[in-house]
């Protein structure tokens, strides 16, 4: 009887528990999708693995790109195409301890192919955003320099921005009109400007790696016009937790932003090339210079930051010095990169013209009891 009573407890235990399923590198992005789950005990996360050839693989918080030794490992998961058996990983919860997980295929993990079970919310320094930024600020290399340990564990990512949507009535002169958009703690009212206005900041003026000014306040209706001195900089749109990588790289909704491209510059030259684009909301806009050194050197801007608040221009920039820049669009080795989605959410900004412990389940092992 007591055997029974045991048996009763472990199936009522299994009925319970949850299934989670993840998609690894579906649609050709390299991301888990899900990128986190909160999960209980005896829960269980079952890894689908789409093409190309990817692994699950459980690593730690301080090193998110280096497999803990006593760890879970899918090894890789080779699939060829979409239609048929995909293969499958599972993972089951012993404990509520953050899990933290990548995929260990050459320059995947410093992408930010990262996952996490359990992981504390924003802002947390350990929360899950943490852990992805740390991964694409030391580029997914295998070992981590004891100067970049040091600085990483001293370092404390700022939170990752806050937003809400809303809806308001705006009224300008005889005009009244209902719009729904992303709030930010902090941002104005999406009241165009009576007379939009164009803002000019100067990129690389006086041989210095700086936009000048590199942090405006900007209305809806208004431009801003850069202008390009020598050398060869870009005006490239980012995000604030990775300040040195372009938007579309990094936004897991598939925005694109503005990008403006190289604009090389001779020292005597007095024809100075511009870029401009067009605000269409108050929300924080971030971008940097994509040049080779630029944006770890602090070459970065920002448009209607919020000051007051833990996003502001400084810790910005002081991230992007952080990370030294770190870019991961040159990564090597058999990777490739995810295809350009048709599905795309507008930026903020348009450009407008440029001129000149846990137990590990391997799906199939079912089969040897067969």
């Amino acid at each position: 009887m007591q055997f029974l009573s045991v048996l009763a407890a472990s199936l009522v235990t299994v009925a319970s528990a949850t299934n989670y399923d993840v998609s690894v590198g579906a649609n050709g992005q390299l991301r888990f999708d899900p990128e986190t789950v909160t999960a209980a005990v005896g829960d269980v996360v079952n890894f689908t693995f789409h093409p190309k050839n990817h692994t699950v693989s459980q690593s730690s918080f301080n090193e998110p790109c280096v497999k803990v030794a006593d760890g879970f490992d899918s090894g890789f998961m080779a699939v060829a195409a979409e239609g048929g058996d995909l293969p499958s990983f599972q993972v089951t919860v012993n404990d509520t301890n953050p899990v933290w997980v990548y995929c260990r295929q050459t320059g995947h993990c410093g992408k930010g192919m990262v996952f996490a079970i359990n992981a504390p919310a924003d802002p947390n320094p350990h929360s899950f955003s943490a852990f992805q930024q740390l991964a694409l600020s030391i580029n997914g290399t295998n070992t981590t320099s004891s100067s970049v340990s040091a600085s990483a564990s001293a370092y404390v990512t700022p939170p990752a921005p806050s937003e809400v949507t809303v809806t308001a009535t705006v009224t300008v002169a005889s005009s009244t009109w209902t719009t729904t958009y992303a709030s930010y703690d902090g941002t104005p009212p999406p009241t165009p400007a009576a007379q939009p206005q164009d803002h000019k900041i100067t990129v690389g003026a006086n041989g210095q790696l700086a936009f000048s000014p590199s942090n405006i306040s900007a209305a809806i209706g208004d431009t801003v016009t850069f202008e390009f001195h020598p050398k060869n900089h870009t005006v490239t749109q980012s995000s604030f937790l990775a300040p040195c990588q372009p938007l579309a790289d990094t936004s897991s909704i598939h925005q694109v932003g503005f990008d403006s491209g190289f604009n090389p510059v001779a020292s005597e030259s007095s024809n100075l090339p511009t870029f401009q684009i067009k605000i269409n909301d108050t929300a924080p806009i971030w971008g940097f210079c994509g040049q080779t050194g630029h944006c770890g050197k602090g070459m970065v801007f920002s448009i209607n930051a919020v000051e007051s608040g833990p996003n502001n221009f400084a810790a910005f920039q002081a991230l992007a010095e952080h990370v030294n820049g770190t870019s991961t669009t040159s990564g090597s080795g058999t990777s490739t990169s995810a295809p350009s989605s048709s599905s795309t959410k507008a930026s903020s900004a348009m450009h407008i013209q440029k001129s000149p412990v846990v137990v590990v389940l391997v799906a199939g092992l079912a089969a040897l009891f067969t």
